[in-house]
């Protein structure tokens, strides 16, 4: 009989140190939250709406998700617009060497290249916006870009303080 009144006893013992533990943890989290709680609302006494602390982070990340989703739509927007010039390219200089070949049957003059209108402005965009390709790509690397970008984010912020 003494012996199931120890076991009784050891059990609730243990339960005791698990709801300790448990009821711990229920306070420090109601704790956190009551400081977060206070944190917003001297936040909001203090600062404008524009310049609360908490409100900056959430719109800062949400300013970094879409600046990388913009860098990746920009990336395909700039692989579409060469894979547009190359099949451009493909299909003037295709129709031209036709155009060539119908003169030289038909025994007119044939036109070259250079004298092409139409090609010698295709090619004269293209370089254009090659050169510009280059220049940006000259500038900023790719790593260094993103760095400026958050450079400038930091800057503002801190002067904007």
């Amino acid at each position: 009989m003494g012996h199931s009144i120890h076991n009784h006893l050891h059990s609730s013992h243990h339960h005791q140190a698990v709801d300790g533990l448990v009821n711990l943890f229920t306070k420090a989290n109601h704790d956190l939250t009551v400081v977060q709680h206070k944190l917003e609302k001297e936040f909001q006494q203090i600062y404008p709406d524009h310049a609360n602390p908490m409100k900056l982070v959430s719109r800062i990340k949400k300013v970094q998700e879409d600046l990388s989703a913009l860098q990746e739509q920009c990336r395909e927007l700039l692989a579409a617009k060469q894979d547009l010039i190359d099949k451009a390219r493909t299909t003037l200089v295709g129709n031209i060497s036709s155009l060539q070949r119908l003169q030289a049957s038909t025994g007119v003059a044939v036109t070259s290249d250079s004298q092409d209108p139409a090609y010698t402005n295709f090619n004269k965009i293209i370089d254009e916006w090659t050169a510009q390709l280059r220049s940006r790509k000259g500038d900023v690397t790719e790593d260094s870009s993103s760095e400026d970008v958050n450079q400038l984010l930091f800057s503002a912020i801190v002067q904007g303080n």
